[in-house]
């Protein structure tokens, strides 16, 4: 079974992966942060990296899904290919942040892969107001997102919502994390756990 957690910047992914991956006896499978050789060169200048980050992610999610699927185990992935492919790359692309030859190039790249994978058994959208993002970003304190701004996050926040409502890939989720807080409150994460309980006992 392979469950996913999508969500904006700061909505709390890899922490709800890593509870439910403890929960659930799932193994988890995190985005490549710490690793990622493009991450610090791009937010200090997006135009110029914007392409090869991408690329990046892309090349690190396809790998993960194929992995996923041939391990035959029960899987929670934080992040997921779709969300680089209908929101990250996209907006880049309408900032002008990336050139109409790279987008058209990674476009037609995940659209290949795309066509060679499955989506998640269950996706879990975690739904957050701009002002709980920038809480979360702010309170976990990593320096490259020192420069993230308002402007950027709504708008992800925008693309987020537009992707949910025509997703199509499989079971879906929403979680409003607004106003719960599943890490210091065993009822909240009580809570999200029955509903997940829920869809997937009605995937069998």
């Amino acid at each position: 079974m392979h469950i996913a957690v999508a969500g904006n910047i700061g909505a709390g992914k890899t922490t709800l992966t890593r509870l439910l991956a403890k929960h659930f006896k799932w193994e988890p499978h995190f985005e490549d942060v710490v690793d990622n050789p493009y991450l610090d060169d791009f937010y200090h200048q997006m135009e110029r990296w914007s392409f090869n980050l991408q690329i990046y992610f892309l090349n690190s999610r396809f790998r993960q899904v194929l992995q996923i699927r041939e391990s035959g185990k029960n899987i929670i992935q934080d992040r997921t290919i779709y969300e680089d492919a209908h929101i990250f790359a996209p907006n880049l692309h309408a900032m002008g942040l990336m050139t109409n030859r790279d987008f058209n190039n990674y476009k037609s790249l995940f659209e290949l892969m795309e066509s060679l994978v499955e989506g998640p058994d269950l996706l879990i959208y975690l739904r957050s107001s701009i002002p709980n993002l920038v809480n979360q970003i702010h309170k976990r304190g990593r320096e490259y997102e020192n420069s993230i701004s308002i402007d950027y996050l709504s708008r992800l926040n925008e693309r987020y919502e537009a992707w949910i409502q025509s997703y199509t890939n499989g079971k879906l989720l929403i979680i409003d994390v607004d106003n719960i807080n599943f890490v210091d409150n065993p009822e909240d994460l009580g809570a999200i756990i029955n509903r997940i309980n829920a869809e997937i006992n009605g995937l069998f």
